[in-house]
């Protein structure tokens, strides 16, 4: 399996058979290496509404017919615009082709602004649980610290951890360095940070202080094999 970073949120997997995109901030992003229009993953898994986690999801499912799993709310709404949807909610898991897919607790919001100016609202906001090709990856979204992500570690071997250290809209590195001792994941990738200049923080500096886990400072682009 292949996981790759793309700047702000946005990360790829790639497992024996199928290619899955979560929260495909592309466009608008200075940080992502990606181009939107050549982008053909079989999935699309969003944590929340915000316009930079649902991105280019729109433009990339309408060209490519792939799956969009999300929030029930969210998922309802891009159903709504013709995307083939898989609606899910906080606590709850499915069995799809390319994996399961559960959807975590997340202390955050969730609206974005569609192209016509309107504000549409996400539902609640989730991480995402992904078990697939033996591993298993989580993908925190954007969230504050909280006490539940202890129970998340303990109830699951979590071999690659995204933890958001933005700060301002999400946890900062010192409470992202709490998170990483509760999930105990074996390697975990800071995200969420230096896209704009309210959440610039220093990424390398925060994985060397990982106590728990390897922290591994991915550059948009880089990846590493699990």
């Amino acid at each position: 399996m292949k996981v790759s970073f793309h700047g702000q949120s946005c990360v790829k997997v790639e497992t024996a058979k199928h290619t899955i995109l979560i929260d495909p901030f592309i466009s608008g992003n200075e940080t992502s290496d990606l181009d939107p229009n050549t982008q053909k993953p079989d999935v699309i898994l969003l944590t929340h509404g915000h316009n930079d986690h649902v991105g280019d999801t729109i433009q990339i499912a309408e060209r490519t017919n792939c799956l969009v799993v999300a929030p029930n709310e969210l998922a309802e709404y891009l159903g709504s615009r013709g995307l083939n949807t898989h609606p899910m909610h906080i606590g709850g898991a499915h069995a799809f082709d390319f994996g399961i897919v559960k959807l975590t607790p997340a202390f955050h919001g969730s609206m974005f602004q569609d192209e016509e100016g309107n504000l549409i609202y996400g539902g609640m906001p989730a991480g995402i649980l992904l078990f697939a090709d033996g591993q298993t990856i989580y993908h925190a979204g954007d969230t504050g610290l909280f006490s539940d992500l202890k129970l998340i570690g303990d109830m699951n071997e979590i071999d690659l951890a995204f933890l958001p250290i933005g700060d301002n809209f999400t946890m900062g590195p010192e409470d992202a360095l709490i998170a990483a001792d509760w999930i105990k994941a074996k390697r975990v990738v800071p995200m969420h940070y230096n896209t704009f200049p309210l959440i610039e923080q220093d990424g390398k500096a925060f994985c060397e202080q990982v106590k728990t886990g390897d922290g591994i400072h991915l550059q948009p682009g880089e990846a590493i094999e699990l």
